[in-house]
């Protein structure tokens, strides 16, 4: 009978070793023997608790959702008051180091690869891109006449992809001071134009 608590621990363990190898092999060089060898347990195990590979990327991806959702909410409700506020924390959340270490922006890169081809990762992908936008609407909406706020919304989703999508492929370190910069302008420039 295994250990109360055994599956959350070995999912996590599974789910760091997926990181590790996309990190290191790429998605091509990931495989369930790959992600076994590096955790130490059997192929088996693997299998068991994701079934395929398939499987695997996209509790991986859940695990990567998951944190950037909860490092988004924390840090909306740490945030000075008022919409700024909101946004540059929306937007400081999409460049936490979490979600710019090698073995997660690698992980990213996979996963809107294979979301393009994958049905189940497509959902998942449009759930992030539509809880960013709806987070950006709200804050944008309290300042901005509806249209005017889904239109910077969407600027600002497109400016923080393009950032963080321009540093994973740099094969540089991401400069996270200077993507909060532009993002944290753009911001200004959206609210001070309708609020001098």
């Amino acid at each position: 009978m295994p250990k109360l608590g055994m599956r959350e621990i070995r999912r996590a363990q599974l789910i760091d070793a997926t990181l590790l190898t996309i990190d290191e092999a790429g998605l091509a060089g990931t495989t369930l023997a790959t992600v076994a060898q590096r955790a130490s347990i059997s192929t088996g195990i693997v299998s068991h608790y994701f079934g395929d590979k398939d499987g695997l990327l996209e509790a991986t991806m859940r695990h990567v959702l998951r944190e950037l959702w909860q490092a988004t909410s924390k840090r909306r409700r740490a945030a000075r008051s008022g919409p700024r506020g909101r946004l540059r924390a929306v937007v400081a959340a999409n460049f936490d180091a979490v979600q710019v270490s090698a073995p997660v922006m690698k992980t990213w890169l996979a996963f809107w690869s294979e979301s393009m081809h994958k049905p189940a990762l497509r959902r998942l992908q449009y759930v992030n891109t539509r809880r960013l936008f709806s987070n950006l609407c709200v804050d944008f909406a309290a300042v901005l006449p509806r249209a005017a706020a889904r239109r910077a919304a969407t600027g600002l989703a497109a400016l923080i992809d393009g950032l963080w999508l321009r540093g994973a492929l740099s094969g540089e370190p991401l400069d996270t001071k200077a993507a909060l910069r532009l993002a944290n302008d753009y911001i200004d420039l959206m609210l001070d134009a309708h609020n001098p």
